[in-house]
């Protein structure tokens, strides 16, 4: 049992006040009565005695302390019986009530956290179940009429079978998603640094995904002509990632006959801003702090007609939070949304 002592004995201090003058008194009258009284001897006498009495005062009232306090401990298993015995123990009862309070308030602390743990994990498990049983059920249901009949009808059997296989493919791409956000949360994907052109790497993208705008009817653009190239010092296939996500979502939930416009801009520090921007359906303020968790759709109808794994904007994340580097989201319903992400600026690399 660790013991200091503190600052703070005034409880032992009057304790053995009391004992000394009380002691003090009987000797000076045991003295008078034998005749040999002797002041120096009643000082000495004094000295010691409040000496004795203040120590075995102390150290009693701490082992008292430690006993009741140990044992309350023990009962609303605060703390582990082990760990109060490496605590230092004190008879300032200020600072024990303030050790009691920060022994509590660090343990509801930790019952907080596994308690949003418990509910995120829940949330997790439904949402993986939920994302993946509509395709499941989709393949099942196709099989299941093919089987009962319509395998022999050509035109029938086709359609089907491409359904399924539709169905099949988001499977996939659920469960890559789910692998790979897996990976970033672990720490286990590496970044692997690269200098590259930020901005042919925008128009690769847009070539890319060229067909999917075409059928909303979205532009995909620039907010200015870049002549010349913007060099960044990143993972050039995960920052590709991070904006063709970006974009697919711009384009699933931006109006027919949109636009979503991708700019470059200089920041201090050695640091360029890319930004989203779109003029699409918006996201309402209530959604905006829980955008980048796994699963979280701000339609809660359950359509899925845009399809996705639900986990794009949480990868997102993830990657850009593997590079050291923020990013941020501005939306407004109805008007239109703006993602931006910061990476940081290279110099243009060298020719061998």
């Amino acid at each position: 049992m660790a013991i200091k002592l503190k600052r703070s004995y005034k409880f032992a201090f009057r304790t053995a006040s009391f004992i000394v003058v009380s002691l003090t008194t009987m000797q000076a009258c045991f003295l008078y009565y034998k005749g040999t009284f002797d002041v120096g001897f009643l000082i000495f006498f004094a000295i010691i005695s409040f000496l004795i009495s203040f120590f075995i005062v102390q150290l009693r009232i701490q082992k008292f302390i430690y006993r009741r306090i140990k044992r309350i401990y023990d009962d609303v298993s605060l703390l582990e019986s082990s760990s109060l015995s490496s605590r230092t123990i004190t008879t300032d009862m200020s600072t024990l009530t303030q050790e009691i309070e920060k022994f509590a308030q660090d343990k509801k602390i930790e019952i907080e956290t596994l308690r949003i743990r418990e509910e995120y994990r829940k949330d997790f498990l439904g949402n993986v179940s939920h994302e993946l049983k509509t395709p499941l059920f989709m393949v099942q249901g196709y099989i299941e009429t093919l089987l009962e009949g319509a395998l022999d009808d050509k035109a029938v059997r086709k359609k089907y079978l491409n359904r399924a296989n539709k169905a099949v493919e988001r499977l996939i791409y659920i469960v890559k998603d789910l692998d790979l956000i897996t990976k970033l949360e672990a720490g286990e994907l590496n970044v692997e640094w690269e200098v590259f052109d930020i901005i042919e790497r925008i128009k690769n993208i847009f070539d890319l995904i060229e067909m999917q705008a075409a059928k909303k009817q979205i532009t995909l653009t620039f907010d200015i002509e870049y002549d010349t190239p913007i060099y960044v010092h990143a993972d050039a296939e995960k920052i590709e990632q991070v904006l063709t996500n970006l974009l697919v979502n711009s384009i699933k939930y931006g109006h027919k006959k949109g636009t979503t416009e991708i700019s470059v801009e200089n920041l201090i520090h050695n640091k360029v801003i890319v930004r989203v921007t779109d003029n699409g359906e918006g996201i309402a303020k209530q959604h905006i702090p829980r955008l980048f968790e796994r699963f979280y759709r701000v339609d809660k109808s359950g359509n899925r007609n845009e399809g996705g794994s639900g986990l794009g904007l949480a990868i997102v994340k993830h990657i850009i939070e593997a590079h050291e580097e923020r990013i941020y989201v501005e939306s407004v319903q109805g008007i239109g949304s703006e993602f931006s992400f910061t990476l940081e600026k290279a110099e243009e690399p060298t020719t061998k």
